[in-house]
């Protein structure tokens, strides 16, 4: 029978969305407290804790929490968490909430009511300590870093309730799959042991192989797109979507993957990211995570294999999912096929390297992309999108 890995920390996915029958009472409710915006990345983890992939959290992270968090992947009851969860606001308005007060969080553009928090404590944080620990860099040039450098002096903590998803369920109705839902889809196939592919960039060749790797090893590979926001440049998630089902839909055999979305912000954390990716994917029932190279990295603030070794430093039991380490990926030409360093014994000449980067380059100075590469019918929807670019006008939205 199969049997799935727990949920991290608990017996049970920890969704914090209120019951539908009561979401109309509480969001009347919720209208009368104070109001509380948030930004794009608070934004993603109330929508995180929605769905329960944070479990077994319940809410933003106390001063305790998060300095354990940082400093050493360990929340005040010594539950492994590898990035901290945090709501911060400005001094003026935390100023007028007080403790055990409860507050309405809105999306900070819309305004739309999001949850409701009883907030249990207020504190300042040690930003450069939080970049130092999770980021390995205080350079503001980083993304991450930038975000933490930026936000408010006070942090907010305390139990949350959700009353909205916003708008994912609804624009990705088929991708928007919570970590219940995965549950019950990787027992329906009587898969238990399932690797997990994090991608915010259509599948090239490379990500193509990592997967089939999986696929020799495992039941089968949970492909997750991240739905939330991205950098500048990146492909929208619509586009990304068609070009990945189109490469499962010729390249791989039936009933083997399941592409699905999460509404993750990417903090580009490098090596805490792939923990933190790895304990999301335990929640959605993940026995592996596979992680190639500078998994969540950014520029140069991370060496290539990071990521694998930092889940050789975790303590026995602190993480059920494991890291499926795999090489980089080139396709060679005296091979004629894909391969890695552990594999392919020719000389570097005949490698072509493949990456996201340099896909998206190619398409946007129109340069033929070789087979080698990327497959034909990703390139026709990715070619198709980058000419919507170049023809739209100038200044309009792409």
């Amino acid at each position: 029978m199969s049997q799935l890995v727990a949920p991290h920390g608990s017996d049970a996915v920890r969704p914090l969305l209120a019951p539908e029958v009561e979401r109309a009472e509480e969001l009347e409710r919720a209208r009368h407290l104070k109001k509380v915006p948030l930004d794009s990345r608070a934004v993603s983890d109330v929508l995180m804790l929605a769905m329960g992939a944070y479990t077994p959290l319940d809410g933003f992270m106390g001063h305790d929490d998060w300095r354990g968090s940082c400093v050493d992947m360990r929340l005040s009851d010594g539950l492994f968490w590898p990035i901290p969860i945090t709501l911060s606001v400005p001094k003026d308005l935390a100023e007028g909430i007080h403790a055990q007060e409860e507050v309405a969080l809105i999306e900070g553009e819309s305004g739309e009511i999001l949850a409701i928090m009883e907030v249990r404590e207020k504190y300042r944080i040690d930003r450069t300590l939080e970049a130092e620990h999770v980021y390995r860099t205080t350079d503001v040039k980083h993304p991450g870093v930038a975000k933490v450098m930026s936000q408010g002096e006070i942090n907010l903590a305390g139990r949350v309730m959700v009353l909205s998803e916003g708008e994912y369920p609804r624009r990705y109705p088929e991708l928007y799959i919570r970590p219940a839902e995965s549950r019950a889809l990787f027992l329906d196939k009587g898969w238990s042991r399932v690797a997990a592919f994090q991608t915010r960039n259509p599948m090239h060749r490379s990500h193509e192989y990592l997967v089939k790797i999986a696929l020799e090893v495992l039941d089968g590979v949970f492909i997750h797109q991240v739905l939330g926001k991205l950098k500048a440049g990146d492909i929208p998630a619509e586009v990304r979507t068609r070009a990945v089902q189109a490469m499962v839909d010729h390249y791989f055999r039936p009933e083997t993957v399941i592409q699905a979305g999460y509404p993750i912000e990417m903090r580009y954390a490098g090596p805490r990211e792939a923990l933190l990716h790895a304990l999301i994917r335990q929640n959605f029932g993940c026995s592996h995570l596979i992680v190639g190279r500078d998994h969540a990295g950014v520029g140069d603030y991370y060496g290539p294999f990071d990521a694998h070794r930092i889940f050789d430093q975790l303590w026995a039991g602190a993480l059920e999912t494991q890291a499926l380490k795999l090489d980089v990926t080139f396709y060679c030409r005296k091979c004629a096929g894909m391969a890695t360093a552990r594999t392919c014994p020719h000389d570097p000449q005949q490698h072509i390297a493949i990456s996201g980067t340099r896909q998206r380059e190619m398409l946007s100075t129109g340069v033929e992309i070789p087979p080698e590469f990327s497959r034909p019918e990703v390139v026709a929807i990715l070619r198709e999108y980058y000419g919507s670019l170049r023809s739209a006008p100038t200044g309009s939205a792409s």
